[in-house]
């Protein structure tokens, strides 16, 4: 079963509308918050976009080259859904997601996907021919995903982990990390692979508890840190001190 399969899942089952993902850009000002079936609806779409348009199968090389967003979320979840191996360089990958400003990051995948990372999900305007819309393509995909090839245990899914290596270590950090059920967990962690995405949201999603992630920090957090975890009646935190 799949590291999406397998993580998502039980949190689904316990409590779809339940918030997931809050996410505070604070260069630009802005809040969104995701529920957990929110959040699975947007990894179904990339799940059957990959699927559908990439004959994505277990194994298949997806370079994810995007920030702690929650978009980035669902474009790991719909990678590992499919069973897709996400790895941090786009040479040899059959797609690239990657902001639409540092397009040239997409160079050596198959297909170039422009991610817009504001706050709703919107398209990136103006891009050149051979570079697809992220927002585009997905949205009109289906909420939900069924494999069409069920996801083994001892697939690739991070860089050189398997399937059950990756959630096995989730697990195993957010025991670590002091995260539990119903945890509200304060975040400043780059999603970097496979460490930053390992502990800034798998280990979250292992202990079904809630994220919420701050970026666009400015010079001096202590105020806003303060504010946000009282606002945000944050339980646990992770690289804001």
């Amino acid at each position: 079963m799949s590291v999406t399969q397998t993580l998502l899942a039980p949190m689904l089952a316990s409590g779809a509308s339940r918030p997931l993902i809050t996410h505070y850009d604070e260069a630009a000002g802005g809040r969104v918050e995701l529920s957990r079936a929110t959040l699975g609806n947007w990894a179904a779409k990339t799940a059957n976009w990959l699927t559908e348009e990439l004959d994505a199968e277990p194994g298949t090389p997806v370079a994810v080259r995007l920030p702690a967003h929650w978009q980035t979320a669902g474009i790991l979840l719909g990678a590992w859904w499919c069973g897709a191996r996400v790895v941090d360089s786009a040479s040899g990958a059959e797609a690239a997601f990657v902001p639409g400003d540092r397009l040239s990051e997409a160079e050596g995948a198959d297909t170039a996907v422009a991610v817009g990372l504001d706050a709703l999900g919107g398209s990136v305007p103006g891009l050149e021919d051979g570079v697809l819309d992220f927002a585009s393509e997905v949205r009109i995909r289906g909420d939900e995903f069924s494999p069409v090839v069920p996801v083994p245990g001892d697939a690739p899914a991070l860089l050189d982990r398997t399937v059950d290596e990756l959630v096995s270590s989730a697990r195993n950090r957010a025991e670590s990390l002091g995260i539990g059920k119903n945890d509200r967990v304060l975040s400043t962690l780059d999603w970097t692979l496979p460490d930053g995405v390992l502990d800034g949201l798998l280990a979250a999603l292992a202990a079904q508890a809630s994220l919420v992630q701050l970026t666009g920090l400015p010079a001096d957090t202590s105020q806003l840190l303060d504010k946000r975890r009282g606002d945000e009646r944050a339980t646990v935190e992770l690289g804001t001190r």
